[in-house]
């Protein structure tokens, strides 16, 4: 790694009142809507190496992107967070470099191997594959040269109370979007069943499909449900707890999410961070501007599939929702009449031409396949509250429950420019010995100043004079900037036609802009301090070291045992495929520390022909799904694809 501009963590104290919105950008647009919706930074997917194959850019779309962002001075963060094969190792430190160059102000990585590269002068995140769950886990990513640590969704906030107390690294936590049952990293699932590698951007989500849950005597507790989908994340009440336990970014999931969650999901955070700063003025967001947006925010207009703040506030009922993965949406109607092609509702809301709508019929529960749970439609025309479709599906019932699940009306409004970012000046105008001067300084002290030589003539009204100047300089409408304070300090108002005005602010809105890009300083890389130890002696496969230099690294310190991740297929007999905090003996009222005289022994789950053996580790508090790799022939040998 190079040896210049390296940080130690003591040189970065100031920052820990600095709060960060953090938004996903599937490609270069989406991470621009993001930024003008109110993040300070957004992560990317590069060309390759992402935990999202589906959501790989160009480097130089990310480029685009980056000058962009630093124009706000928000920051873009790079994702090439999967596990590395040795063949990758060369491409991967050639697309570092290309990545620093076009711009890109961190890296997140989970493979150790990178640091073993040819690295640039790039800041690190460690991602939340890394499994990062401990402060003793979260200390040893400080010490070897993570500057920011994605800790794992499933901590509590003593939990972090108790890494912040130990680090000065900063501590980023997802607040929104899908939660991945598997504590992230500890899940080959869809790799044993369908040769697609979580750890390598490929999940078959075969978590989401609906299955049998069984005692191991037999008896059947759950048929044709969900029980491994969680309902989404929704930290919204949780905010200002996080910010006090020690968190300073604050993470939306979604990189595969359309633009309007982008921009609707980005705006209601930013507005929860701004009424937070405005009450507790210690605290600042740590990009430039202010983002005004044309709508009102809401978080159940947007792909969800219902809010869990998960373990935030310790274990609790209510974190998954077994009847669908899918997107049920707000509960809006009940069914008061049905036609042929007509259904009348009884609701105290809106409906608009467009509306998406769903319901679960009567025999849901029983459904054999899981679309077949929840059924939808589309209003082809709403009157009030008689809504005219297509066709009225022969399960719809009277007395049903209605959700809607897209809201056309609210989709229409974020289609359009839903959101202006701006960054607030003061503009001073004063004399110079030949002609005057246009001063122009942002509220974060940045500054821009154009001469412009005249011959000075007094204006024949100075009143009248003054307040059209003052108008012509706070002309600012297609620019980033707003005006604050205007100070006309000239020994008079002198007269000058408005396209002098016009052009002299032109100049300055440009020197002023280009300031700002001059000084935007990318965060440096902290020290890898060679000498660090890491926390245990032996990783087994749930490490995923995939690579020869990943070992050296772990090697160097001080682990002396090293099992090869389970993508090389070189594990043949069951093993946990999954470890989770999510508990289907909790969820079903068999928990041995909630239920006195119960016995936390294994239960079965079948997902279609595939059958699990769930193991329960009550000491720890966690579930491990079972079972063997079927990319490995019962004789050992690798299946070859």
């Amino acid at each position: 790694m190079s040896k210049a501009s390296i940080f130690t963590p003591d040189d970065v104290s100031h920052m820990s009142n600095r709060l960060e919105l953090l938004a996903p950008a599937k490609n270069a647009e989406f991470g621009m809507e993001a930024i003008l919706h109110g993040a300070d930074a957004v992560y990317i997917g590069g060309p390759d190496f992402g935990a999202r194959a589906t959501a790989g850019n160009s480097v130089e779309d990310i480029a685009r992107l980056c000058t962009f962002a630093h124009k706000y001075h928000a920051q873009v963060f790079v994702a090439l967070n999967t596990i590395l094969m040795d063949d990758e190792l060369a491409g991967v430190e050639k697309l570092i470099w290309q990545l620093y160059e076009a711009g890109a102000d961190a890296l997140i990585v989970q493979d150790m191997g990178v640091l073993q590269l040819d690295l640039p002068p790039i800041a690190l995140h460690a991602s939340t594959q890394m499994d990062n769950r401990t402060a003793e886990k979260v200390v040893f990513l400080e010490q070897v040269g993570f500057s920011q640590v994605v800790l794992a969704r499933e901590l509590g906030l003593s939990q972090i109370r108790e890494v912040a107390a130990h680090t000065k690294m900063q501590l980023e936590f997802f607040i929104h979007g899908a939660l991945c049952v598997a504590y992230s990293g500890l899940c080959n699932l869809s790799h044993a069943f369908s040769n697609r590698s979580a750890n390598r951007g490929e999940c078959s989500q075969m978590c989401r499909l609906p299955g049998e849950l069984k005692t191991r005597q037999g008896e059947v507790l759950a048929e044709n449900e969900h029980l491994l989908s969680l309902k989404d994340n929704n930290q919204t009440d949780n905010l200002e707890a996080l910010i006090d336990a020690g968190v300073r970014s604050f993470k939306i999931e979604g990189r595969l999410k359309d633009v309007n969650y982008v921009k609707n999901i980005t705006a209601h955070y930013r507005q929860e961070l701004d009424k937070i700063i405005a009450r507790r003025p210690e605290f600042h967001a740590s990009s430039h501007g202010r983002s005004v947006h044309s709508f009102t925010p809401n978080v159940e207009k947007t792909f969800n599939r219902g809010r869990t703040d998960y373990f935030v506030n310790e274990r609790s009922q209510g974190v998954s929702d077994f009847r669908s993965p899918k997107y049920i949406g707000e509960e809006v109607a009940t069914v008061k009449r049905l036609g042929k092609d007509f259904i009348e509702v009884e609701s105290t809301h809106s409906f608009n031409n467009g509306d998406g709508l769903c319901y679960f019929p009567a025999n849901y529960a029983t459904a054999k396949q899981s679309d077949d749970k929840l059924q939808g439609l589309r209003v082809n025309r709403a009157e009030g509250h008689m809504l005219h479709v297509l066709t009225v599906p022969g399960d719809l019932e009277v007395g049903m429950t209605i959700y809607r699940n897209r809201d056309q009306a609210f989709e229409a409004v974020l289609a359009k420019d839903s959101s202006k970012r701006t960054i607030e000046v003061d503009i001073k105008l004063t004399d110079t010995a030949d002609g005057i001067q246009m001063t122009m300084t942002d509220v974060y002290g940045h500054q821009g100043s154009v001469t412009l030589a005249m011959d000075k003539q007094s204006a024949n009204d100075q009143e009248a004079a003054s307040v059209k100047l003052r108008k012509q300089l706070a002309k600012l409408g297609s620019t980033d900037f707003v005006a604050r304070q205007i100070s006309i300090e000239t020994e008079q108002v002198w007269f000058a036609p408005a396209s002098i005005i016009n052009g002299l602010r032109r100049d300055v809105v440009e020197a002023l802009e280009q300031a700002r890009v001059d000084e935007y300083e990318r965060p440096k890389p902290w020290k890898h301090n060679l000498d660090a130890m890491y926390p245990t002696k032996h990783l087994s496969y749930l490490s995923n070291v995939a690579n020869q230099k990943s070992k050296d690294f772990y090697m160097q310190h001080g682990v002396i045992e090293i099992e090869d991740t389970y993508e090389k297929n070189g594990i043949t007999e069951e093993v946990p495929l999954m470890v989770t905090k999510h508990c289907l003996r909790f969820n079903f009222n068999l928990c041995p520390k909630e239920v006195p005289g119960i016995k936390a022994e294994p239960m079965i789950l079948e997902i279609g022909k595939d059958v699990l053996k769930l193991v329960f580790d009550c000491p720890k508090c966690e579930m491990m799904v079972v079972g063997a790799n079927r990319q490995v022939k019962s004789d050992g040998r690798e299946v070859i694809n």
